[in-house]
């Protein structure tokens, strides 16, 4: 049996109760134990894990939300249903994910435990035992949590492609020819975003896990069009998400009741909206008021 292998990622692994090869980077699916022996990830997502992964797959979705209003025109009647489509195709995306992770064909991932922040950036942790020559043991410490976000944001991207460009052809007949691909032209530049941001920060959002559009001014105006209690519903997913995310429901009794606050902010809007409207204040502020 050979010394212990250096630095925090290297190890060796182990057939038939028998050390293989010499020191270094462990297979996909396995990571170091305190021997220094490279084992299979074979533990099930805690729940922050799965808080997480719920979280970088929700911003494309919130992204393609923002641009659909932002670029659909007041007067367009195809935003709710590119709405429902930008939906659709990130279930898909998350669905198929997850059925091509290991294990292959189930909705269900095994993990190896985030232990410290460092697990995320094994590239920076390779070792040079004889201060000339490096180890390179990068891998993923933390599997699948780093790769299988950027998987999901490849399936987004491809049912993107294949679906939108169809539905904004035949629905958005009120925008024109330029404008009707515009917040897909901005899925363009954003999904390069995000997988900057989950390959360079994925590790700090892990560790931080931080979480207005517009609303109506009455509740006359909230029931009015559709597409706005899609986005208050929308909201209101994500604060519920922001309160789970925190209290992780370790003790029900005291946490769920906290779920109630998420109307609040809607709710007090609109019973202060009216007081705070600009052109209201303008107004007055010209009538010497």
């Amino acid at each position: 049996m050979s010394s212990t292998c250096p630095g925090l990622y290297c190890g060796r692994t182990i057939i038939n109760d028998s050390f293989e090869g010499e020191c270094g980077v462990c297979p996909r699916g396995q990571r170091t134990n305190f021997e220094k022996i490279c084992e299979e990830c074979s533990g099930c997502p805690e729940l922050y894990d799965w808080l997480y992964l719920g979280f970088m797959a929700m911003l494309p979705l919130v992204l393609h939300w923002f641009f659909i209003e932002w670029f659909s025109g007041k007067k367009s009647s195809s935003a709710l249903f590119q709405h429902i489509t930008a939906l659709f195709e990130c279930t898909a995306a998350a669905i198929v994910t997850l059925l091509l992770n290991d294990p292959v064909g189930q909705l269900s991932i095994r993990s190896c435990e985030v232990k410290v922040l460092s697990d995320w950036y094994t590239m920076l942790y390779n070792p040079s035992p004889d201060y000339v020559t490096t180890l390179h043991c990068t891998q993923e410490a933390v599997f699948p949590l780093y790769t299988i976000v950027l998987i999901y944001y490849a399936f987004c991207l491809v049912f993107m492609m294949l679906l939108r460009p169809l539905l904004v052809k035949k629905i958005a007949c009120g925008l024109g020819k330029t404008d009707r691909f515009r917040s897909i032209y901005a899925a363009l530049y954003f999904f390069p975003i995000l997988t900057v941001l989950q390959a360079v920060g994925g590790g700090l959002l892990y560790v931080l896990k931080l979480f207005v559009t517009y609303l109506p001014q009455s509740f006359k105006n909230l029931v009015a069009k559709k597409k706005r209690l899609v986005v208050l519903f929308s909201h209101w997913l994500l604060h519920a998400y922001g309160i789970i995310s925190i209290s992780r429901l370790d003790k029900l009794g005291q946490d769920l009741p906290l779920l109630a606050l998420v109307p609040g902010p809607a709710l007090f809007y609109l019973l202060t909206a009216r007081f705070t409207e600009p052109n209201r204040i303008l107004a007055e502020g010209g009538n010497g008021h």
